[in-house]
């Protein structure tokens, strides 16, 4: 049962560990790409920004798009490259309302 209990706690620590991984790239970002936001469509709508990512390779652009929040109130915080030693990290873009900060 012991073996059990620390076979378990070692795959959680692991498990947690792996998520919050952050994948250096050593290779600068391109320039955002200037983007011409389509019509609104509701009055709820916010516009979440395009971006460049890493996909193992080479940086892709991902375009912006529509989002409905998903608390009212919700402001979009986008994501960016931040440079660390080393190279250059996602920081992924975040919902941020009054109260605080959710995901």
């Amino acid at each position: 049962m012991k073996k059990f209990l620390l076979a378990a706690l070692a795959t959680a620590i692991l498990g947690t560990s792996a998520a919050f991984a952050q994948v250096v790239v050593r290779i600068a970002p391109p320039p955002p790409i200037v983007e011409h936001r389509p019509v609104r469509p509701g009055p709820a709508y916010v516009w979440t920004g395009g971006y460049h990512r890493w996909n193992g390779a080479r940086y892709v652009w991902v375009p912006g798009r529509w989002m409905v929040p998903p608390r009212r109130g919700g402001v979009w915080v986008a994501g960016h490259w931040r440079h660390r030693r080393g190279g250059y990290v996602w920081v992924p873009g975040h919902w941020r309302y009054r109260g605080g900060r959710w995901r």
